[in-house]
Parts: C-alpha cells; structure tokens; sequence
C-alpha cells in the first residue's frame, strides 16, 4: 500500500474504511493478556494497550511481543514506552529484530515457541488471552491464519502446540 500512497499526485483520491471494531474490551476481563505482534500488526495491539491504560480500574496485566526486522522498523516505540514507563508493574514489552544492530539488548530473530513457553501464561492458567496481529508467516508460525472477520480459523502453530486453546488465542 505504501507504494501506492506514495504515487498519488495532489487531488488524486484515496478511500478508507473505519474504525472496524474487532474485538470488545472488557476492563479487568482476563488476569493477564499477551499481545503478539510483528510489524504493522502493532496497531490493533496498540489500541488495546490504550483502552487499558486509558481506564486505572482496569488492572489487567499486559506483555507486548513485538518484532521487527530492523530497530528502525519499529513503530510508535516512544509510544509505547510512555505507557510501560507510567505503569511498569502493569505493562512489559519485548522487543524482537531479525536484524539487530551492535549492541542491542533485546531479543534476536523471531519469537519463538521456545521463546512463548518460557514468557507467556501456562495454558491452564485462568483468565488469560492472548492476542495475535502481523503478517500471513507470523500467523502461520504462531497462530495459524485467520479465515475471515467472521471466522478466527483454527489454531495452529507454536501456541497449538504449546497447548493452548482456540478460545485462549484472537486473531486481529
């Protein structure tokens, strides 16, 4: 798309659809939330972490997953950064780059089933979702694709195999 953007002349026109709501929050609804992302995939997630942090009765616990290629591909970082700064025992992010630069001290490559079983809720535990949004290959590694704004598909991948359930898991 962002080809296509970028070659439009002036007057040229552009239509969009939304906002499209997805998924309805409900403050305090899950104990804790995961929120697996690849990049541009932060943006549902990014709206969820807003709607909680919007609402201080709303304690549910957050860990964003987040991964890019490069550091310069990650988007709304100061965003993001704000929020976990104002609540830092509430929200956690990981950042992942496939291509990181010298120094960098968060996680490499893509995340992992090795990664999730380590970092995420226990798939007995209560109360816990977790939220999925990227590309068809970030889908089928970890969730399997969705079929349709109707349809979540079933659950494949590392978290299938990690052994959580279709209603544990959505699909943006």
């Amino acid at each position: 798309m962002s080809t296509h953007i970028h070659g439009l002349k002036p007057n040229d026109v552009l239509s969009f659809k939304g906002p499209l709501p997805k998924y309805q929050w409900t403050p305090n609804a899950h104990k804790e939330i995961a929120l697996l992302g690849g990049g541009t995939g932060i943006t549902p997630l990014y709206q969820l972490l807003q709607a909680i942090h919007k609402d201080p009765n709303d304690k549910t616990k957050v860990n964003l997953f987040y991964a890019n290629v490069t550091k310069e591909d990650v988007l709304i970082r100061d965003e993001i950064e704000a929020l976990i700064k104002d609540r830092p025992d509430q929200f956690k992010v990981t950042y992942f780059l496939d291509k990181p630069p010298s120094g960098w001290t968060g996680e490499t490559g893509y995340i992992s089933k090795e990664f999730l079983s380590k970092n995420l809720p226990k798939p007995d535990s209560e109360n816990i979702k977790i939220f999925v949004c990227g590309p068809p290959p970030f889908y089928n590694a970890l969730s399997g694709p969705k079929v349709s704004p109707q349809d979540q598909g079933e659950l494949t991948g590392a978290l299938k195999e990690l052994g959580y359930n279709k209603d544990q898991v959505y699909k943006f």
